[in-house]
């Protein structure tokens, strides 16, 4: 009879053959996390703990969002199994970048808002991302201005002009997410917006939407004619 570890091998490479043979689509969330544990993971059946980790960070894209630490906490993995899931949202972040650069942003719009869906919709704090665009609407800068609540404090805004004029950005889109789900704007979120829009027709530069993430969808306010 084959040992544990030789039927855990086995598994693993009837996984990958899947893979291979069917695409992405052809493993299951669990599974997907299953062979990443087992890369570093060799002589246990890790189904059970990519279940856990899954239902623990309530799903697959959570998961990979979640803060390293916590992960790691989770059956007391180890810091290269950690990266193997880590290494993952990375490259998938990569690849989604990848899609809205060097090209119009505006005319690339559902390939930005699956790039913030990636990247923001399962984060546990509040974090207000700029995007800068040139006069061809193209992407200059993508950067994190501050974490935190968000508000209508003018240090904010006069931290985004400052930084579109040193960029020599002619547009932002300003992005944000809400850790509670609900992508819906507050009127905290409404205010800044206008407060950004205002500052940014002083500069010469567009606000030309501020786009809410959370993981029940987002909110665009040009869309709801807040802008």
């Amino acid at each position: 009879m084959a040992d544990a570890s030789e039927d855990g091998a086995g598994h693993r490479a009837r996984l990958r053959q899947r893979l291979f043979e069917g695409g992405p689509e052809a493993l299951l969330d669990h599974e997907l996390v299953e062979y990443l544990l087992g890369l570093s993971i060799k002589r246990i059946d890790t189904k059970p703990l990519a279940k856990r980790l899954i239902n623990r960070f309530g799903g697959f894209g959570g998961l990979l969002a979640a803060d390293p630490n916590a992960i790691a906490r989770i059956g007391k993995l180890s810091e290269p199994t950690v990266a193997a899931l880590k290494i993952v949202q990375a490259a998938a972040l990569r690849l989604l970048e990848d899609q809205i650069r060097e090209k119009p942003v505006l005319g690339s719009w559902q390939a930005l808002l699956d790039y913030l869906r990636a990247d923001m919709a399962h984060e546990a704090i509040e974090r207000v991302r700029v995007l800068f665009l040139n006069a061809r609407n193209e992407l200059i800068a993508n950067e994190t201005m501050w974490e935190g609540t968000v508000d209508e404090s003018a240090v904010h805004i006069r931290e985004i002009m400052s930084r579109a004029v040193h960029l020599g950005a002619t547009a932002i889109i300003v992005v944000h997410n809400h850790p509670s789900g609900d992508p819906s704007p507050s009127q905290q979120d409404i205010r800044l917006t206008r407060d950004i829009a205002d500052a940014g027709r002083h500069m010469r530069v567009t606000l030309h939407d501020h786009v809410i993430i959370g993981a029940k969808g987002h909110s665009s306010l040009r869309a709801m004619g807040l802008i």
